[in-house]
C-alpha cells in the first residue's frame, strides 16, 4: 500500500453547474455542488493498476472539486500578482488568529504539543489552492463535470449547451482532461423517475458513457446540518467583488466564532449516501480507468523514445546535416520549467507554454497518482537529469538515502536561481514544495539524521521576510528541538521572530522569542570534570550559555513586553541583556557595536523602569528587581587611616621589626606591639571603595555610602547613632573604568566596626546593595573538605576604634618624590607631632639598612688639611645592619609639641626606590610600642660607568697596579673630590696617572694606582679561620653558631684629594664605606649562596674578604649643589690556595646518609658547589714572570751580541711559599708560530731554582747569544711551582706540597727585544 499523497498532489476536477442547478441547489440551503462533492473527499479503499496490471490498494483517495467559472476567473490573473495577494493573505489569516492560538499553547503548560495550529493553518491555506500554474501541472484540471438538473424545462438542451461551451483556459493549461456529464434528479422534479431514465439514456448515446443520473430528495424545509469534513481555504477572487481581507486581528468573540466554526451539509442520509455513491462511481467507474489509460499509451511513448540511445540520433543528424541540439545546461545553473503534455480521446496536442516533455510530466503525475511509484520513479528521474522538473516530487516516493537532500537542494536551487523580478512566485513555488514534503514523508523519517528535514524548510524560507517563510523556520525549529538540537532550534525560533516583526503579528513574535530563550536557558550537558569550574573560579549551575544570542533574542522581547503591557517582564529582561553586556568578552572588532547596543540596552531599561515607578507608585523596595551585576570589588577596597602611608612591600616592616627583636634581644630587653589600633574617637578614617564599571557606557550612581554594623551586633538594622557616615551624592564612572572613591566615616567612641555592605541608587532609579565580604580561603584540613569545595568564612573589612591617647604624626617637610644621582647623599627632613591626649615618652627610629641614618653631631663637613693619606678605620666585618636610634625628647613629647629630625639618605641602587622608616614610640617604658610607618619614594639615576681592574706590577716599587676608568654618563658636568681605596690587606700610593677635576658628559678619566701589601694587618687570619669554621659547619649539616665574624683594622688610602674647600667628614667616611660594602656583600651572598639560610649570613660570612680592595669614589655637581660617593668592589688581590679544599672534600667523602627525598641530596650537592666557587674558595698560581731587558744597538761586523735579560719572580701569595724551577730555551706554542719575530737562544745556565716567601722576590740574569740584526722574542722559558704549607704534625717540620703549576709564556703577550745593526753606537 503507497504511503498516501498530499492533497495538492491529488486529481483536479472542476464542476461547470447550470443556473438551474445553482438555484435549486440554493433553494435547498446547500452549498455549490464542488463544495458539496468536496465534502466526500477522501474516498476509502480505493484500488488502481500499474501498466504491468498489478492492483495497487489505496487506503484513501483524495480529490479536489472546484468550480470550473472561479478556476478560469483566476488562470486570467498574472501568476506574480496572485502570489502576492497569496502570501498577503496567508499573512493576514495568521495575523487574525495568532493571539488564540498563542493562549492555547500557553495553556498548555509545557506539554509538547502533537500539533501546531499555525503550520496546520499554513498548510491548508497552501494545499488549499486548486489554481493552474505554469511550472507544474498537478492543478491542471483532470476532468471537467458538466451538471445540470432535472428541474429545467429542457434538460437535454442545457446539456448541450454546457459541452458547446468553450474551455476558456490559457494556452498553457493542458487540455487533456475528462468531460463527465452529471444529471441531477430531485424529487419534486417536473420529470418523473421514467422520464429521467430516458433523458439519461439519451445523453449517455450522444455524449458517452461517462454520464451519471443523481437522484436527490432534497426536502423542503431542509433536513438538520450534518458535519462533514471543513473544506481547505481559498484565496478570494481578486477584483471588488472579492471579500475585503482585513490586517487587523479580530476581537476575542470573533476569533472565537471563527476558530469553533464547523462545516455542515443540510442533506437528509439518503441524499448522502446517493452523492457518495456518485463520487466513487465516478473516481472508479471513469476517473481511474481513464487516467489508466493515458498511462498506458504516454507510457509506450515514453518507452518508444528511450529504446535508440541518443548516440544513434547525434550520429545520424551529424551525418545528414541536421544540427545536433544544444546540450541541456544543468539545474544548478538555471531552471527549466516543466511542462506537462496533454491527451485526451482526442489526437495529442502540445500546449505552446509547455517546454521540453510535457507528455512525460504528466505521465509521471498520473503515475504518481495511481500509484505506480515504479514508472514515476523512472520517469521523475529522466526529467531531473534532463532539468525539467522532478526533483521537488522525487523525495516524496524515494526511500530516505542521502540522495534525497541532493534532490531538494537542487529543486530550491533552480528554483531560486530565477529572475528576482517573479520572487513572490518563487517564495510561493518553494512554500508549497516545504509543506508538500512536510506532508508526504513520515514524521520519523523526515527528521531523522539521514534526510534532516527541518533543514530543507530552512532552506525553501530563503531570505523572505514574509509570514510563511518565518512560519517555517519556526516549524523547522519545533522539529529541531524535538531532536533536542537546542541552539539551532533558539537560532531558527529566532529568525522566524525577525520576520514577524516586520510584518507587525506581535503575538507569534513574543511566542517565538520566548521559545528561543527558553531553548537557549536550557543548557545541553557538559561532562567536565568539577575541578574544571573550580581552576575557572565559577559555578557550573550559574555559567551563562549562548551569551552571544541570548541579547538577540532578549531585546526584542523586552521591547515587546513593554509595548503590550508586561513592563516588570520587560524591566527584568533589560538587566538581563545589560548583565551580558557585562559579561561580554569580546573582541576590539565589535567593541563599538557593543558599545552601542549597551548604550540602548540602558536607555531601554531606563524609559521602562520610570514608567514601572509612574504606574506603580508604591513599588516595594524588596521587589524581585536587582541589577545582576555588580560595581564593588571588595578584593580592591581597603581601609585608609589619615596620616598612614600603607606603601611598602610587607616583607620590609617585617624585617625592620625582626631588627628591633633582635636589638631588643640583645640588650636583654622584651618589649612588644601594641594592637594596631588606626582608627580613633572623632577623627575621620576612609574606606577606599573600589568601583569597577562592567558595562560599555557610562554609568552614573547616586547617593553612594555605606552600612557599618559594630563587630557582635545581631540586627543588622540597627541604626548606629554615634557613627558618622558619608554619603555621596553622585559618581559617574566611564565605560569599563575603574575608579577609587573615598567615603569617610566618623565615630564619636571607642567601638569594634564591620562594613558589610555599600548602598547606591542605580541611575538614580533603582536602589541596590552589594556585599563587601572576601570569600574565605579555600579548606583542606579534612577529606570531605578536599571532596567538596569548602571556604572559611567570609572575611569583612573590621576597624577598631579607640580613645586617642598618645599618637605620634610624621610628615616629611617634602614629601615629593626625590630625583638623585647614583651614589648621592641627601636628606630628609622629619617632622614629628604628638597629636594625641597623653605625652610620649620614648620615640626610637628602625632604619633596617645601612643607608639611612640619623645625623648626628660628628656628621660634617670639614677641612682639607684635617684629612690625613691614610688612616686606620676599625670595623667590626659584620653583615649586621644599624643598630635603632633612639631620639631625644628631653623628656617627652607633650601633645601638640613637634619635633624636626634630620636623615641621611644615601642612594646606592639604580631605578625606583621605596626608603622605608619606621618609628616607634610609647608612654611610659611598660607600654607596648605603637608604630608609625612612612614611605619616601626616589628615583636614582646612574651618574658614572666606572670600571676597576688590577694587574701585576711591572716595577718592583710595587705588587699591582690599580687602574680605574671613570665615565660620565649623566648630562651634568660632574667633579671627581676625592678617591679613597679600603683594604685589610694592602695599601695604595698616591695617583701615577690622574687628577680629581671636572668630568663633563660622556667623558672618560683614567687613573693608576700603586698597591703594595699593608705591614699594619689585623684580623685577617682570624676572619679565615672563622669563615672556615662556620662554612665547615654548614656543609656537613650542623647547626652555625650564631656569633659575629672578628672585626679587623682597614687601610684607608685617600690617593686622590681635590682642592675644593668642602671634603666629606672624616667621620663620616666609616659610615659611607660600611653602608656601601654593606649593600655589596648582602646582595653577592644572596645570590651566590641561595640555599644557605638568609637569617644565618651575617654570623657566616664576614664584611670584608682579607683580600678585598674596594674604591670609593666622591663627587660633586656644584651647580645642583648635589654630592656623593660611590664604592666600586670586587677586587681581591694576593693568590689564594682553595682554604676551604679540606672540608669541601671531607664533605663529599663523609658517608652518604639517605634521604627520602632527592631534592635534599641535590640541594645539599648545590651547597657545596656554591662554596666551591665561592671567593672564600679561590685557587691560583702564586708566581709571576717579569722580563727585563731593552732595545740595543750592535755593530754585527765585529761579532754577535750576548744579550743580558733580567727574570724577575714574585710570590703573589701572602699565607705560603712557593718553590720553583726556571728551565729556559724550552720549546713552547711561541716558538712554533708564524711570526716575524726570531726566537731567542739562551747560553749559559739555563735552569734555576729558588724558595720564596710570601710576598718575596728574586730575580736572575741570563744570557742569550744574538748573532744577527732582528726582533727577538723572549718567550722560550718554562716554569714549575710547588706551593708549600707546614703542618706542625709532621716530623722537623717538613713541607708538604699543597699545588702544583706549570706555567707558560702566553701565547699574546710574549716581551720582546729589538736588535739594530750600528756601526757607529749612538750616545
Amino acid at each position: 500500500m503507497p504511503p498516501p499523497l498530499p492533497s495538492s498532489l491529488s486529481p483536479h476536477i472542476c464542476i461547470l453547474s447550470s443556473p438551474d442547478l445553482q438555484d435549486l441547489l440554493t433553494a435547498s440551503s446547500l452549498p455549490q455542488l464542488s463544495e458539496i462533492l468536496q465534502s466526500f473527499s477522501p474516498l476509502p479503499q480505493v484500488t488502481t493498476r500499474t501498466t504491468s496490471l498489478a492492483s495497487v490498494p489505496h487506503k484513501a483517495f483524495a480529490l479536489r472539486f472546484s468550480d470550473l467559472s472561479e478556476i478560469e476567473a483566476s488562470c486570467r490573473e498574472d501568476e506574480e500578482e496572485r502570489a502576492v495577494r497569496t502570501l498577503d493573505w496567508i499573512g493576514s489569516r495568521i495575523n487574525s488568529r495568532c493571539a488564540q492560538w498563542v493562549d492555547d499553547m500557553d495553556k498548555m503548560a509545557g506539554k509538547q504539543p502533537t500539533r501546531i495550529p499555525w503550520w496546520e493553518e499554513l498548510k491548508r491555506c497552501v494545499e488549499g489552492d486548486h489554481v493552474p500554474s505554469k511550472t507544474e501541472t498537478w492543478n491542471h484540471p483532470v476532468a471537467i463535470i458538466l451538471a445540470v438538473s432535472t428541474n429545467t424545462s429542457n434538460p437535454l438542451q442545457v446539456i448541450s449547451n454546457l459541452h458547446a461551451r468553450a474551455i476558456e483556459f490559457p494556452s498553457w493549461v493542458d487540455t487533456a482532461y475528462l468531460r463527465y456529464t452529471l444529471m441531477v434528479h430531485p424529487k419534486d422534479s417536473t420529470l418523473s423517475d421514467e422520464e429521467a431514465g430516458a433523458l439519461f439514456n439519451a445523453v449517455k448515446k450522444q455524449y458517452g458513457l461517462h454520464s451519471y443520473l443523481l437522484s436527490l430528495d432534497m426536502p423542503n424545509p431542509p433536513p438538520a446540518p450534518v458535519p462533514v469534513p471543513t473544506a481547505k481555504p481559498r484565496l478570494p477572487l481578486a477584483g471588488s467583488d472579492s471579500p475585503k481581507m482585513s490586517t487587523k486581528p479580530l476581537d476575542p468573540a470573533t476569533r472565537n466564532s471563527v476558530s469553533n466554526s464547523i462545516n455542515t451539509l443540510r442533506m437528509n442520509e439518503k441524499d448522502i449516501q446517493q452523492t457518495a455513491k456518485f463520487t466513487r462511481e465516478f473516481l472508479v467507474m471513469s476517473l481511474i480507468p481513464w487516467m489508466e489509460k493515458c498511462v498506458m499509451d504516454w507510457n509506450e511513448n515514453f518507452v518508444s523514445t528511450r529504446r535508440l540511445p541518443s548516440r544513434l540520433f547525434s550520429s545520424t543528424r551529424r551525418l545528414f546535416g541536421t544540427p545536433s541540439p544544444s546540450p541541456t545546461p544543468p539545474p544548478t545553473h538555471r531552471s527549466t520549467p516543466s511542462r506537462a503534455s496533454t491527451h485526451s480521446v482526442a489526437p495529442v496536442s502540445t500546449s505552446p507554454a509547455l517546454a521540453g516533455s510535457p507528455q512525460q510530466r504528466r505521465l509521471a503525475e498520473f503515475a504518481t497518482v495511481l500509484g505506480d511509484f515504479k514508472l514515476a520513479v523512472t520517469v521523475w528521474e529522466t526529467l531531473s537529469k534532463d532539468g525539467k522538473g522532478g526533483s521537488d516530487i522525487l523525495p516524496l516516493l524515494l526511500s530516505p538515502s542521502p540522495a534525497v537532500p541532493l534532490h531538494v537542494n537542487n529543486t530550491l536551487t533552480s528554483m531560486f536561481a530565477q529572475s528576482a523580478e517573479a520572487f513572490a512566485k518563487v517564495q510561493l513555488r518553494a512554500l508549497l514544495c516545504a509543506v508538500r514534503w512536510e506532508i508526504g514523508i513520515d514524521p520519523s523519517d523526515f527528521a531523522n539524521e539521514i534526510l534532516e528535514g527541518e533543514r530543507w524548510l530552512v532552506w525553501a524560507a530563503g531570505n523572505a521576510e514574509e509570514p510563511p517563510s518565518a512560519l517555517l523556520l519556526a516549524h523547522a525549529a519545533f522539529i529541531s528541538s524535538r531532536k533536542q538540537t537546542l541552539r539551532r532550534a533558539a537560532l531558527w525560533y529566532l529568525m522566524a521572530a525577525n520576520r514577524l516583526e516586520k510584518c507587525g503579528i506581535k503575538p507569534l513574535t513574543m511566542y517565538f522569542l520566548r521559545r528561543a530563550h527558553d531553548l537557549c536557558i536550557n543548557r545541553p550537558k557538559k561532562e567536565l570534570s568539577p575541578s574544571f569550574w573550580e581552576a575557572e573560579g565559577k559555578v557550573s549551575s550559574t555559567s551563562r550559555n549562548c551569551n552571544v544570542t541570548m541579547p538577540i533574542i532578549e531585546h526584542p522581547l523586552g521591547r515587546l513586553l513593554y509595548s503590550t503591557g508586561y513592563v516588570p517582564d520587560a524591566v527584568k529582561i533589560f538587566l538581563g541583556l545589560l548583565n551580558a553586556s557585562a559579561l561580554s568578552t569580546s573582541s576590539p572588532a565589535v567593541l563599538n557595536d557593543e558599545t552601542e547596543s549597551a548604550e540602548v540596552y540602558l536607555e531601554d531599561f531606563r524609559i521602562a523602569f520610570e514608567h514601572l515607578r509612574a504606574i506603580t507608585p508604591d513599588l516595594p523596595q524588596e521587589s524581585d528587581i536587582r541589577l545582576p551585576f555588580t560595581f564593588c570589588n571588595p578584593s580592591q577596597s581597603c581601609l585608609r587611616f589619615p596620616n598612614e602611608n600603607n606603601r611598602g612591600e610587607p616583607s620590609e616592616w617585617e624585617q625592620r621589626e625582626e631588627s628591633w627583636n633582635r636589638f631588643d634581644k640583645s640588650r636583654g630587653v622584651s618589649s612588644r606591639f601594641a594592637t594596631n589600633y588606626k582608627a580613633y574617637v572623632n577623627e575621620p578614617f576612609w574606606v577606599d571603595l573600589a568601583l569597577k564599571n562592567p558595562l560599555d557606557v557610562n554609568i552614573t550612581l547616586a547617593d553612594l555610602t555605606l552600612v557599618v554594623q559594630e563587630l557582635n551586633d545581631v540586627d543588622p538594622s540597627s541604626l548606629k547613632v554615634f557613627l558618622e557616615i558619608e554619603v555621596i551624592e553622585s559618581v559617574t564612572i566611564g565605560a569599563k573604568e575603574t575608579r577609587t572613591i573615598p567615603i569617610s566615616i566618623k565615630a564619636t567612641q571607642p567601638a569594634s566596626l564591620k562594613i558589610t555592605h555599600a548602598t547606591y541608587s542605580f541611575l538614580s532609579l533603582l536602589s541596590s546593595s552589594e556585599s563587601l565580604a572576601v570569600r574565605g580561603k579555600r579548606l583542606y584540613n579534612t577529606p570531605a573538605q578536599r571532596q567538596t569545595p569548602t571556604y572559611a568564612p567570609d572575611i569583612l573589612m573590621q576597624v577598631a576604634v579607640a580613645e586617642a591617647g598618645c599618637r605620634l604624626v610624621a610628615d616629611f617637610v617634602e614629601d615629593e618624590e626625590l630625583n638623585l644621582h647614583e651614589g648621592e647623599i641627601t636628606s630628609l627632613s622629619l617632622c614629628l607631632s604628638s597629636i594625641g591626649v597623653e605625652p610620649i615618652g620614648e620615640v626610637w627610629l628602625v632604619t633596617g639598612s645601612d643607608n639611612l641614618w640619623l645625623k648626628e653631631g660628628n656628621d660634617k663637613e670639614t677641612n682639607f688639611d684635617e684629612m690625613p693619606a691614610v688612616e686606620v678605620i676599625r670595623s667590626s666585618n659584620s653583615l649586621e645592619s644599624h643598630e635603632p636610634f633612639e631620639l631625644s625628647l628631653e623628656p617627652s613629647l607633650s601633645p601638640g609639641q613637634s619635633l624636626n629630625l634630620t636623615l641621611r639618605f644615601h642612594a646606592l641602587s639604580l631605578g625606583q626606590k621605596e626608603i622605608p622608616i619606621l618609628l616607634l614610640y610609647r608612654e611610659t617604658s611598660d607600654a607596648p610600642f605603637k608604630q608609625v610607618r612612612k614611605i619616601q619614594v626616589c628615583q636614582v639615576h646612574p651618574l658614572f660607568r666606572i670600571a676597576s681592574f688590577a694587574a701585576p706590577s711591572p716595577n718592583l716599587d710595587e705588587m699591582y697596579m690599580l687602574n680605574l676608568e671613570i665615565q660620565n654618563v649623566s648630562d651634568s658636568i660632574a667633579r671627581l673630590t676625592q678617591i679613597s681605596t679600603v683594604s685589610p690587606s694592602w695599601i695604595c700610593d698616591s695617583s701615577k696617572y690622574g687628577k680629581s677635576g671636572s668630568i663633563f658628559p660622556q667623558q672618560l678619566s683614567r687613573f693608576v694606582f700603586g698597591v703594595n701589601p699593608w705591614n699594619d694587618i689585623s684580623g685577617c687570619q682570624e676572619t679565615l679561620e672563622f669563615v672556615t669554621k662556620q662554612l665547615a659547619a654548614v656543609v656537613h649539616g650542623k647547626a652555625v653558631d650564631l656569633i659575629n665574624p672578628p672585626s679587623m683594622n682597614l687601610c684607608c688610602s685617600h690617593v686622590i684629594q681635590g682642592s675644593h674647600t668642602h671634603l666629606p667628614s672624616r667621620f663620616a667616611v666609616p659610615t659611607f664605606i660600611h653602608s656601601g660594602k654593606r649593600h655589596v656583600a648582602v646582595g653577592s651572598n644572596l645570590a651566590s649562596y641561595a640555599h644557605i639560610p638568609l637569617h644565618t649570613h651575617q654570623h657566616i660570612f664576614p664584611l670584608f674578604n682579607p683580600a678585598a680592595l674596594d674604591v670609593l669614589v666622591f663627587w660633586e655637581i656644584p651647580a645642583e649643589q648635589r654630592s656623593g660617593n660611590i664604592l666600586i668592589s670586587g677586587l681581591n688581590l694576593g693568590a689564594t690556595h682553595s682554604p676551604l679544599r679540606d672540608i669541601v672534600e671531607s664533605a663529599e667523602n663523609a658517608k652518604i646518609t639517605r634521604s627520602m627525598y632527592a631534592e635534599t641530596q641535590r640541594k645539599k650537592e648545590e651547597i657545596l658547589q656554591d662554596i666551591r666557587n665561592s671567593e672564600w674558595n679561590m685557587e691560583m698560581n702564586p708566581l709571576h714572570v717579569t722580563i727585563h731587558t731593552s732595545n740595543v744597538y750592535h755593530d754585527f761586523a765585529k761579532g754577535p751580541y750576548r744579550l743580558r735579560v733580567h727574570f724577575t719572580i714574585r710570590n703573589y701569595s701572602t699565607t705560603l711559599k712557593s718553590r720553583f724551577t726556571l728551565k729556559l730555551n724550552a720549546v713552547t706554542e711561541s716558538d712554533t708560530s708564524s711570526t716575524d719575530e726570531h726566537p731567542v737562544i739562551y747560553t749559559g745556565r739555563l735552569k734555576f731554582h729558588a724558595t720564596l716567601e710570601p710576598r718575596q722576590h728574586t730575580t736572575f740574569g741570563a744570557i742569550a747569544w744574538i748573532n744577527r740584526p732582528g726582533t727577538y722574542a723572549l718567550g722560550a722559558w718554562y716554569l714549575e711551582t710547588e706551593v708549600l704549607e707546614s703542618l706542625p704534625d709532621i716530623v722537623n717540620n717538613a713541607d708538604r706540597v699543597r699545588c702544583r703549576y706549570i706555567q707558560k709564556p702566553p701565547l699574546n703577550d710574549n716581551p720582546f727585544v729589538s736588535i739594530c745593526h750600528a756601526r757607529r753606537i749612538p750616545i
